[in-house]
């Protein structure tokens, strides 16, 4: 199986790649989502029974972005996200009227993303908007 996260070859672009990412999901860009997205692109969204979610993958970047444009085009509130790190990779925090909705972690190859990790879980979000600091022991 491979991992979630590889260093991509070009580390410059992956702030490129998630300020597009973030960017088209904003303003409900559905060209703008398949030009940043890879066309083999997997979204798995994690809504932990409590929250909306895709049952199972979806892959392609049309499908990807069409099931992003469309779910947020049913809901018409203000959707921001902010450029964070979690776990040492890229990833959004995504907000709907101000208050946090979920983390996208985003996998980035070359110039695209390859991989979406939507978690919208509030059990899994508990600790998302403070920072842990870690020490060797």
């Amino acid at each position: 199986m491979e991992a979630w996260y590889a260093p991509p070859s070009g580390t410059a672009m992956i702030p490129a790649a998630e300020e597009s990412f973030r960017l088209a999901l904003e303003t409900r860009d559905l060209q703008g989502l398949l030009d940043v997205l890879a066309p083999e692109v997997v979204l798995i969204s994690d809504g932990g029974g409590v929250k909306q979610a895709a049952p199972r993958p979806i892959t392609g970047a049309e499908k990807v972005a069409r099931f992003i444009v469309g779910g947020l085009g049913k809901a018409r509130v203000a959707l921001t996200g902010d450029l964070t790190t979690v776990n040492g990779n890229p990833a959004l925090l995504v907000r709907v009227e101000g208050e946090t909705d979920g983390v996208v972690a985003i996998r980035v190859e070359d110039t695209r993303i390859t991989g979406l990790y939507y978690v919208r879980n509030p059990r899994k979000l508990t600790r998302i908007t403070c920072e842990t600091p870690l020490t060797l022991r």
